[in-house]
């Protein structure tokens, strides 16, 4: 199968088989994950060269996939100006001290090249030994913001709700900044070496259609334009954004839904110009083989031989899953869709 086919998807060109990945495919559920990083931190790992190739590769040797994703974390960036943040086992990102007004803007500096220069040989590592596509990430403007005004992870994100409708001038103050700072560690990551770029708006759900096109949407647009002008594919996921899809639409070549909404409702709503990416619910993976490969037939039915189709999980990989279940549907995938073009057209 030709190497590029996670390429060639996310520009709407056929494919010999539909391509799967995992997102958090190279992490908590891999033996050999547990005993490459043994005591380090995420970010220590993740500032290591040498053990974040590693992580990042695993996931492709045991499975097969069709791209592998930078071993990383939406956070880095922040961490790497400085502003005290850590990643909790069992928890995940905390600041040290929230953003509560405009003097905290100071500790926005922009990122340098010297704020992540581990970077390059991490890539370049990884790279050396990989035959598929690499995609680097961020994290969306208002999921950057959430983390950093609720101080945690949130459901609801009250107080970043309450700053944005009540002090507009320092919410976009703030999301400028941090569009400024998601761009320039793409662009790090481009110029590194990888192929694609996934954006990460895991908290944009919350926020109804409306507050979304006026105050996450326009730093959003701002990084998916810089990324085209990268001249990579960018992906745009949110989890419970299925009432924003067609926002999302507007921003990125490819976008990638949760489990709450179907394949087919996803793809009324995104229109033909742009590929979709999941969506099975990660829970599923928990169960037996034969509920793993009923949901999974499911989707691919209704994707109905659409091209601009990878297939992913509605949200990452869950610590408990079997590996093994992933292996089977890596090649479950790979074989229910040879000739996607001649397969039964279910619409």
């Amino acid at each position: 199968m030709p190497a590029d086919s996670f390429l060639r998807a996310c520009r709407l060109e056929p494919v010999e088989r539909v391509p799967i990945w995992f997102m958090r495919q190279a992490g908590r559920s891999l033996p050999e994950y547990h005993a490459t990083r043994g005591e380090s931190t995420l970010l220590d790992a993740v500032a290591h060269p040498e053990m974040a190739a590693e992580l990042t590769l695993q996931p492709v040797r045991r499975y097969g996939v069709d791209a592998a994703i930078l071993f990383s974390d939406i956070m880095v960036p922040l961490w790497a100006i400085g502003f005290g943040v850590d990643i909790v086992p069992g928890v995940g990102p905390v600041v040290e001290r929230a953003f509560r007004s405009r003097a905290d803007l100071k500790r926005l500096r922009g990122l340098e090249p010297d704020d992540i220069p581990f970077l390059e040989e991490t890539v370049q590592g990884i790279k050396s030994e990989l035959d598929i596509p690499l995609i680097g990430f961020g994290g969306a403007p208002f999921t950057l913001a959430g983390y950093l005004i609720e101080g945690r992870p949130s459901t609801r994100l009250h107080m970043t709700k309450k700053l944005m409708l009540t002090c507009e001038a320092l919410w976009f103050n703030l999301m400028d900044r941090l569009a400024s700072l998601v761009i320039a560690s793409l662009e790090a990551q481009v110029s590194a070496g990888v192929d694609a770029l996934q954006i990460f708006d895991s908290w944009g759900g919350v926020l109804g259609p409306d507050h979304y096109r006026r105050y996450a949407f326009p730093a959003h647009r701002r990084v998916l334009e810089a990324v085209r002008a990268m001249g990579v594919p960018s992906i745009l996921f949110g989890l419970g954004a299925g009432h924003l899809l067609e926002q999302f639409a507007e921003m990125a070549d490819v976008v990638g839904i949760d489990w709450r909404i179907p394949l087919e409702e996803a793809r009324r709503k995104l229109g033909p110009g742009v590929a979709v990416q999941g969506n099975l619910d990660p829970s599923v993976c928990l169960a037996p083989w034969e509920t793993v490969e009923h949901c999974a037939r499911a989707i691919i039915r209704q994707n109905a031989a659409r091209r601009g189709f990878i297939f992913n999980l509605g949200h990452g990989v869950l610590p408990e899953t079997d590996p093994a279940n992933l292996e089977r549907l890596v090649e479950f995938v790979h074989r229910e869709t040879e000739n996607p073009d001649r397969m039964e057209d279910v619409r």
